[in-house]
């Protein structure tokens, strides 16, 4: 799982940031199906900010661990910004964690949809800032990408993770 792996991999980029930070990191994911989690602790000493991945494949994952709002799904559907929303502020919450992230996507080969191609997927980040602060956020970016299915899953994996570190890095200088 290193066709689309910078040097150093993104999976270290974002755990040094992490570490750096003192921040923690608690994954959602649904259509990378543990694959972030998986990079994530490739990385010796990932102990140190890492706290868990939630696999939320189904509506009921969803609703049931992360307290996605059933309005979101229906509204919405599982594959949309509202839901990556919810999933990145759910996990960081329930985590109570600094950081959640989320993947919510069609990795493919079906599945596709009308404004929602194979390769469509919503990446949620959120932050939880000390309590009182109001400067807890969460935000969240689209991304499309080709190729097979477990490329797909690479480069949501990678790109989440990316994604995760400019954000990681961001609030760093914001508070720094």
């Amino acid at each position: 799982m290193r066709e689309f792996a910078s040097d150093p991999p993104e999976e270290v980029r974002a755990g040094d940031a992490l570490r750096e930070a003192g921040h923690t990191v608690a994954v959602a994911e649904s259509c990378t199906g543990g694959l972030i989690g998986s990079l994530l602790t490739d990385v010796p000493g990932s102990s140190d900010y890492f706290d868990r991945s939630l696999v939320t494949y189904s509506y009921d994952a969803k609703r049931h661990e992360l307290a996605v709002s059933r309005e979101s799904l229906d509204e919405h559907g599982a594959v949309s910004e509202a839901v990556a929303r919810e999933m990145a502020a759910g996990v960081r919450d329930v985590a109570d964690a600094t950081w959640g992230l989320a993947t919510t996507g069609i990795a493919g080969p079906e599945g596709g949809l009308p404004g929602k191609p194979v390769g469509t997927v919503f990446v949620g980040v959120a932050f939880a800032a000390p309590w009182g602060s109001g400067d807890s956020y969460a935000r969240v970016e689209r991304f499309e990408y080709d190729g097979s299915r477990t490329q797909v899953k690479e480069r949501i994996a990678r790109g989440a993770l990316a994604l995760l570190r400019e954000e990681i890095e961001s609030e760093s200088v914001t508070t720094g």
